[in-house]
């Protein structure tokens, strides 16, 4: 009989040339999967502000001016909220979130109302966010808030300010109390930042609950050094900004320009250093409000923006301070270029 001949396998040298030769074209291919992952987040997260934009001026057109980022009450030098509900919340009907919309009374507290605060609004995450989570606890909706990824432009520091007789605002595109119409951006829509990105659960420092009201405002921060040269509140790392898209208060739903994009605003605590957002008093306590909350992203080297004619374009980390100052006042009159 004929013996059947032996079926030769791979030899282990074999195995492992092949398991190489796997190992470093993952290696080549990987770096690319990134590159058009990065990039489709940067795309989508571009669309959302896109649709925020058009939103915001079928919000105009329909109320004859945009959403107020708040609404407050002045009365002998005190500051009261008396509707505190955010530009954002207040466009819903346009992102196609009519039926949430339908759900909130815009005539009490957002905080007595969890059922709408819980609620996760995609449009408002960008998809490059790694905290993508609500915050608080709800008995029957679990969380109680949820957070966003894009803020509206509340100028370049103050954003209101008790005076001797009345309420001043910011220089931005918008602000708590007032409603912005197209007039009032001499600066050109075009010109004027609209919205931003920022990043939910960064570290909030400052006095915010204080009621300093300040006798002479302090300058604006010139570095992220200067942070620490002001008056501040006890810290707490577990104090953040941008978790709660309903709220009209600065740190929550706002961005000043205090600093360029993806600047790092370093705070030390500890021996930690965190990248912080600083805001001195709020809206709805006695107490001037000045804000350096600063525009972040997970994308490479700058971020998304919302122009205020509604078109989004990437600035780069690198804009200079001026520039990028410049781009956040409706009507202070400055020739600039965005990159």
């Amino acid at each position: 009989m004929r013996s059947l001949p032996k079926r030769r396998g791979f030899t282990l040298i074999e195995l492992l040339v092949v398991i190489a030769i796997i190992a470093i074209l993952i290696g080549l291919l990987l770096p690319a999967v990134q590159k058009i992952r990065a990039a489709a987040n940067r795309l989508k997260c571009s669309n959302n502000l896109k649709q925020a934009g058009l939103a915001m001026h079928n919000y105009m057109d329909t109320n004859d001016g945009l959403p107020p980022n708040g609404v407050y009450t002045y009365n002998s030098g005190a500051v009261t909220a008396t509707v505190a509900w955010s530009a954002i919340s207040r466009i819903l009907p346009f992102i196609e979130q009519e039926n949430l919309f339908r759900t909130m009374d815009l005539t009490t507290d957002y905080s007595t109302q969890p059922g709408v605060t819980s609620k996760r609004v995609g449009t408002y995450i960008c998809p490059a966010e790694i905290n993508d989570k609500g915050s608080g606890t709800d008995p029957t909706y679990g969380n109680k808030n949820y957070t966003l990824n894009y803020a509206v432009n509340l100028g370049s520091w103050g954003i209101l300010m008790n005076k001797a007789t009345a309420m001043q605002t910011g220089d931005g595109a918008f602000a708590p109390i007032r409603s912005f119409r197209s007039g009032d951006f001499t600066d050109g829509m075009s010109n004027t930042l609209g919205m931003s990105e920022v990043k939910s659960y960064t570290v909030r420092v400052g006095g915010a609950t204080t009621t300093t009201v300040y006798g002479t405002p302090p300058a604006t921060p010139s570095t992220p050094a200067d942070i620490s040269g002001l008056s501040l509140a006890t810290f707490d790392a577990t104090k953040n900004t941008h978790v709660e898209w309903v709220d009209g208060k600065v740190h929550e739903t706002g961005f000043t320009t205090v600093f360029a994009p993806n600047t790092n605003v370093a705070y030390v605590s500890g021996g930690v250093s965190y990248d912080v957002d600083y805001v001195a008093a709020t809206e709805k306590n006695l107490g001037d409000t000045y804000a350096a909350v600063t525009s972040r992203s997970y994308h490479t080297g700058g971020v998304n923006s919302m122009m205020m004619d509604g078109s989004v374009r990437f600035v780069r980390s690198s804009i200079s301070l001026t520039s990028w100052r410049a781009m956040g006042t409706r009507n202070g009159g400055e020739v600039f270029t965005d990159n």
